[in-house]
């Protein structure tokens, strides 16, 4: 019979067994998908590490972890993905599991709230499993420490009983691999930083890359596309394999019923002009951004927050989604005084320069 445990003062019931749980936890997704691109995005995932194309330094390191491991006949170190949104770090830890033939049991930070909700996870591991924890800085703190011994020891300690017969005992839990992902590595405390025995950092991919992706892509979804229109959609896909698997996909459909079908340079060109994203990968919010602080404000700088009230937005949204890339590009940069339009945005708007 189960016993009722608490763990820093939450009840929940142990499992009476170590059978697997039979619903996994469900992931936190990206509200901007569809649920025909979550179908296509799944079917889209390269399953093994020859079929996962760019971030090749990581991918000889993630080789020679698991061959390692393998040969040990044991579990490979905890690893740590980061890097902007959508460069694969979730295909990445999927692909380390088929690697491992180890099944995988995908969570997010935010959705383990209690410590009874890790101790649950953990205790319905079994050997050699991975568990995949995305947006791993975003896990409640308290819940972070019960995971320390749980990365370094394979135990877990939980408090049995109540009042003064309460007791400490440790639980055994089975060796397992964690991998973590996060788009915020400074928010990560570090102590749970130091126990990922490695840590990769994604990069984003060359518009060449890109081209060998979506040409993969369009095999797989039965679309036809030339090198050229490839290339096209690639290149102004801002070095992120998930936003170029989606242009494939609204370029698709715009070819189908526009065109022939057949994704030219020309028809990648064409839709998506008609998509609003111009030759530099800027869709229309990027060029609104531009044209406020070019024409608006007459290229002087802009507070961040005079900026957002002018384009009623939030500050985390124009910070944490826009500004990235106008300032990789060059678009943008940020001064003491606040953000300002180089001369590369004036010229990308066809603007002369302030005198």
């Amino acid at each position: 019979m189960a016993e009722d445990v608490k763990i820093e003062g939450l009840m929940y019931e142990a499992p009476a067994s170590q059978e697997p749980a039979s619903k996994e936890p469900a992931r936190s997704l990206d509200p901007a998908f569809t649920q025909e691109d979550l179908a296509i995005d799944t079917s889209l995932r390269p399953r093994f590490l020859k079929d996962y194309l760019g971030q090749g330094k990581v991918k000889e390191s993630l080789s020679i972890l698991i061959e390692a491991a393998q040969d040990r006949a044991d579990c490979p170190d905890h690893i740590l993905f980061s890097g902007p949104p959508g460069l694969g770090k979730t295909t990445l830890a999927i692909v380390v599991a088929n690697e491992l033939g180890a099944n995988i049991k995908t969570t997010s930070g935010p959705a383990i709230a209690r410590t009874g909700d890790l101790a649950a996870l953990l205790t319905n591991l079994e050997p050699g499993d991975v568990l995949f924890i995305d947006e791993i800085h975003r896990m409640n703190r308290s819940v972070e420490e019960v995971l320390y011994p749980a990365l370094e020891d394979f135990s877990l300690d939980i408090m049995v009983g109540k009042g003064p017969a309460a007791r400490s005992i440790r639980l055994d839990i089975p060796r397992f691999t964690l991998i973590g992902a996060t788009t915020r590595t400074g928010l990560l405390t570090g102590p749970l930083r130091d126990r990922f025995g490695i840590a990769f950092r994604l990069q984003y991919y060359t518009p060449d890359e890109l081209a060998d992706i979506v040409r993969r892509s369009a095999s797989i979804l039965g679309v036809c596309v030339d090198d050229e229109g490839a290339y096209e959609i690639a290149r102004r896909s801002r070095g992120t394999p998930r936003l170029a698997n989606r242009m494939l996909k609204r370029v698709r459909d715009w070819a189908q019923v526009r065109a022939d079908g057949h994704i030219t340079r020309d028809v990648a060109d064409q839709a998506l002009e008609f998509y609003e994203v111009d030759e530099a990968g800027l869709d229309a919010m990027d060029k609104k951004v531009l044209e406020i602080l070019c024409v608006q404000f007459s290229g002087h700088p802009v507070g961040l927050t005079t900026l957002a009230s002018a384009l009623s937005e939030e500050t985390d949204t124009l910070e944490d989604v826009y500004e990235p890339y106008l300032m990789q590009q060059g678009f943008l940069v940020r001064t003491p005084r606040g953000r300002q339009a180089t001369p590369r945005a004036f010229q990308h708007l066809g603007l002369q320069l302030p005198l």
